[in-house]
């Protein structure tokens, strides 16, 4: 699995011209997920993003994570996070799962997050063309990958 984080002053979802989920303070999650992903990919996941300590502190140092602020999630699947660009100018997505397989870990991701979180995730609708509009925190961006753990 991969995630694109982004620490957010807003986000939201518009599907079909209306909106369908949107945040405050906290942070827009993209996830791409490939056909070998399972739970410990989530469970890695949803401890770094619950825990990643890209908030400011009163100091103003980069010391606090999304739930010391008591922040939101937002989360929207992205399978072009798994493009491959080795071969010509045209992304490859074999690395991508399938909806499938995909949809299932999502659901699950989402339900794990909301878990740790200890409130509701947002999220946009697996499969669907959106929207995403944000406003970027920083610019605060961090990507990480659960088989590159870095």
């Amino acid at each position: 699995m991969r995630v694109v984080i982004q620490r957010v002053a807003h986000a939201k979802v518009c599907i079909d011209g209306e909106v369908h989920s949107q945040i405050g303070n906290g942070l827009l999650v993209l996830l791409g997920i490939q056909p070998t992903d399972g739970q410990d990919d989530i469970d890695y996941l949803v401890q770094k993003i619950t825990h990643l300590r890209i908030f400011d502190d009163a100091a103003g140092v980069m010391n606090l994570c999304v739930r010391d602020v008591t922040g939101e999630v937002l989360v929207v699947s992205q399978f072009t996070l798994m493009a491959s660009t080795r071969k010509g100018n045209r992304p490859s997505y074999i690395h991508a799962a399938p909806p499938a397989v995909a949809e299932p870990l999502y659901e699950d991701f989402v339900e794990q997050l909301s878990t740790a979180m200890e409130k509701r995730v947002q999220t946009g609708r697996f499969g669907a063309n959106m929207q995403v509009s944000l406003l970027n925190d920083g610019p605060v961006t961090i990507c990480i990958d659960s088989r590159h753990r870095e």
